[in-house]
């Protein structure tokens, strides 16, 4: 039977280990460059700003998208506007 405190340290290697090879297969993704300039905090960092990119959207994407909804608003007031002047309704 292992003791509690070995089998603590134990996982704490185990999980450890397996956050610095996380971190070497962050930094081959996002570039040799990164990885060795940057070490294990930096290839982080770049994983959770491309999770957060990819989440949210960017000012001209909120822009484009506001644009085309007020577009096919007006489009369909036109619509509506058309078929009261030929007595149907919208």
């Amino acid at each position: 039977m292992i003791k509690p405190f070995a089998r603590a340290t134990a996982l704490l290697a185990v999980v450890g280990g397996s956050l610095m090879l996380q971190g070497c297969v962050v930094g081959a993704v996002v570039g040799t460059g990164a990885a060795v300039v940057g070490g294990a905090a930096k290839a982080t960092g770049a994983v959770v700003g491309a999770g957060f990119d990819a989440v949210t959207t960017s000012d001209e994407e909120t822009k484009a998208k506001s644009e085309r909804e007020q577009r096919e608003y007006e489009r369909e007031q036109r619509r509506c506007e058309q078929r009261q002047r030929q007595g149907k309704d919208c």
